[in-house]
């Protein structure tokens, strides 16, 4: 670079450089153009070298940008084994701990059970029934012998689609169910709460949520296909919620399992065969031992294989293993040894299975399309949990589509927003049917759902679209051009035998009413406000420019017959008034069609009526009013364009637009025939 150059460049990158003052000592420095376009030269030659360096420079970091993102990537992959480790490592240390407390324990509780063999039992009992007391329409809960309770205590419940409060309840943990019951407003008595429902402990899971300031301390219920979210008071009393709850969960299943584990067959007849293999009785136990060959090396490290593949995030490898082991065991009896085994695998397949839904929550990186869940999908459903992956990867997606709703930026015109909008839902939901039918393909009973799912995503798209579009008071024709296409972005969707038009059209169709009535309104007020200033004049364009203008405006609105009304040089036969009010009403009746739904019928049609009958009973007060004749035979002479030429084309066009032709309309045309006067009366004949 030159020395010139140099200092160009030193003095432009000075902190104190004044663009002002330097084009002002520039101008003045200068002998006339040419010096000007010289330094104007100079700057662009030194703005050229400036860009040609930085890109340079990314060429030469690109590659380091490429294996540091590799090298990001990596270290959360082991970040995540690390963190799987200890987590490991902390149940193991928790279990050795639980299993040196445990003998104190026993002996604490048998000692207790042997001086009060009933009394905990009872007393627990008459607390619950205590407590269910205060509860409208729950004294059949304790109907159930052995049930207690375990926990109580206030919730605030929300609404799991848009966070907002629901209700306040109270609720029940017993050791077999959780009973939800809401505040009453006005209490009876003793009575304080209304039964609401109650949950099998096996029919639901409960799932931490993430907290996200104002919305925190809160925990979720799934219940396939219902969720529902409560929140605690405080951090601590959700802490106690999901604890108790994970640890009553926990005692029923053993308690249930001993109590198969108890039972002795009566009868030497084989049960009814299952398809789990470890449900399968023997009746020769005292030869089951030595038919089940449990000693083979990859039986004996399956559970430690299992705990590698599941830290290594190795999902379809763990499932391999569980598959192969099942087709192992598949016609093998169930001995004690198969039992024990059974136990460490289930444990493992819990694992497995919260790991795989973690993967499908919402809270994890919605990145990727509906591809990105395909991996954890297909091991649950091979796990046979396919109602519970069909639940996840619908969450996953609307959470997906929401976020990328919200994302989308509102800026220029409310067209360009509207197309932007549509090609980023129905493109979301086009490859969410596609990747659905994909996972799914051997489940068709979770189809239905997905149907469920497609409507409720479609009342997400509908919010956006209204609140952009006809919240913000957009003029008709705006709305019009927005509602075509959406309803082109949804005709998409049947390349894949999914039909949601009816579906927008029913979420639609409150918008577009009020918005066809409130431009109907507009017109028939500009209408009625042109005819008080009416004095039935011809009307001069005064350019030729302008007539041909109108002409083409006329014939564009299918007035093939306006020739007939042009008068010499600039002159129009016919009045401002109709003119105007004619390309007022075309205009209405061409965005409507555009809007046009079969539930919009009579509005529309009514619409169009409300309007013509303010511009002929304008016309047919004008005529019994008016005295001098010539402009009684002018008001005619506008009558009868309006009944000859007007009505018929918008009869014609509404009956091409919908389908079907206009009784109304037919019968107001008739009901308006064109008058023919008496230049010497002041009245009009028909």
């Amino acid at each position: 670079m030159s020395e010139t150059g140099n200092r160009l460049r030193k003095l432009l990158e000075s902190p104190n450089f004044d663009p002002q003052n330097y084009v002002k000592q520039l101008s003045q420095q200068s002998d006339g153009d040419r010096d000007l376009q010289e330094h104007r030269q100079k700057i662009q030659n030194l703005a050229d070298e400036t860009a040609q360096n930085l890109k340079k420079n990314v060429y030469k970091n690109y590659r380091q940008f490429i294996e540091t993102a590799k090298e990001i990537s990596y270290l959360e992959s082991e970040m995540y084994q690390l963190s799987h480790i200890l987590t490991e490592q902390k149940s193991i240390m928790e279990s050795i701990t639980q299993a040196l407390l445990s003998t104190d324990k026993d002996e604490t509780s048998k000692e207790m059970q042997a001086a009060f063999p009933k009394e905990t039992e009872e007393v627990k009992q008459r607390t619950l029934t205590s407590l269910l007391e205060k509860v409208e329409g729950g004294k059949n809960i304790m109907d159930t012998p052995g049930r207690h309770l375990v926990y109580n205590g206030d919730l605030v419940e929300f609404d799991v689609d848009n966070m907002s409060q629901i209700q306040k309840v109270h609720a029940f943990l017993m050791n077999d169910c959780l009973l939800i019951s809401t505040w009453l407003p006005n209490r009876r008595g003793a009575v304080k709460y209304k039964y609401n429902a109650l949950y099998d402990l096996e029919s639901f899971a409960v799932v931490n949520v993430k907290d996200n300031p104002p919305m925190k301390d809160m925990f979720k219920i799934l219940m396939f296909p219902d969720s529902r979210i409560f929140q605690a008071e405080n951090s601590k009393i959700k802490k106690e919620w999901l604890e108790i709850l994970d640890e009553t969960k926990k005692n029923k299943v053993s308690k249930d399992t001993h109590k198969k584990e108890e039972e002795v067959p009566t009868s030497p007849v084989r049960a009814e065969v299952s398809t789990n293999p470890f449900d399968v009785e023997d009746d020769h136990p005292a030869y089951a031992e030595e038919s089940v060959d449990l000693s083979l090396d990859w039986i004996q490290e399956l559970p430690e294989d299992l705990d590698v593949c599941i830290a290594q995030r190795d999902f379809e490898g763990a499932v391999d293993l569980l598959d192969k082991l099942n087709e192992y065991l598949k016609d093998q009896p169930v001995t004690p040894r198969v039992k024990e085994l059974k136990v460490k695998v289930d444990e493992r397949v819990r694992q497995l299975t919260e790991v795989l839904v973690f993967e499908l929550s919402p809270d994890r990186s919605l990145r990727g399309g509906p591809k990105a869940t395909r991996r954890a999908v297909s091991q649950l459903i091979r796990l046979g949990q396919s109602t519970k992956a069909c639940e996840l990867f619908l969450k996953n997606r609307a959470a997906a589509v929401q976020t990328a709703i919200r994302q989308l930026r509102i800026e220029g015109a409310t067209l360009l927003y509207i197309h932007k909008l549509c090609n980023i839902f129905f493109t979301s939901l086009l490859e969410t049917a596609k990747e659905f039918e994909m996972d799914f393909a051997g489940n068709t009973g979770c189809y239905s759902a997905f149907v469920v799912w497609s409507r409720s995503a479609m009342r997400m798209f509908v919010d956006a679209f209204s609140k952009q579009v006809f919240d913000s008071k957009e003029s008709l024709s705006t709305a019009a051009e927005c509602v075509k296409v959406a309803k082109e972005h949804c005709q998409q969707l049947t390349e894949i035998g999914l039909d949601l038009t009816f579906t927008l059209q029913s979420l639609l169709v409150k918008d577009i009413k009020a918005a066809l009535l409130s431009y109907k309104d507009i017109i028939m007020e500009a209408t009625k406000h042109r005819n008080s200033e009416e004095m039935w004049r011809r009307m001069n364009l005064m350019t030729p420019e302008a007539v041909a203008k109108l002409k083409d405006e006329m014939r564009s609105c299918g007035m093939g017959s306006f020739e007939q009304y042009m008068g010499e040089d600039c002159w129009v036969n016919l009045s401002y008034t109709i003119v105007a009010f004619t390309k007022q009403m075309m205009s209405f009746l061409e965005e409507g069609l555009k809007l046009y739904f079969p539930e919009l019928h009579m509005v529309f049609l009514e619409s169009l009526r409300e309007i013509i009958l303010v511009a002929v009973q304008h016309v047919d007060y004008s005529l019994r009013c008016e005295q001098d004749p010539e402009k009684k035979a002018f008001i005619v002479q506008n009558a009868t364009f309006l009944h000859d030429t007007v009505l018929p084309v918008v009869e014609l066009r509404f009956e091409e637009g919908v389908g079907k032709p206009a009784k109304q309309l037919q019968d107001l045309r008739k009901s308006t025939r064109p008058v023919r006067i008496n230049p010497e009366s002041t009245t009009s004949l028909v």
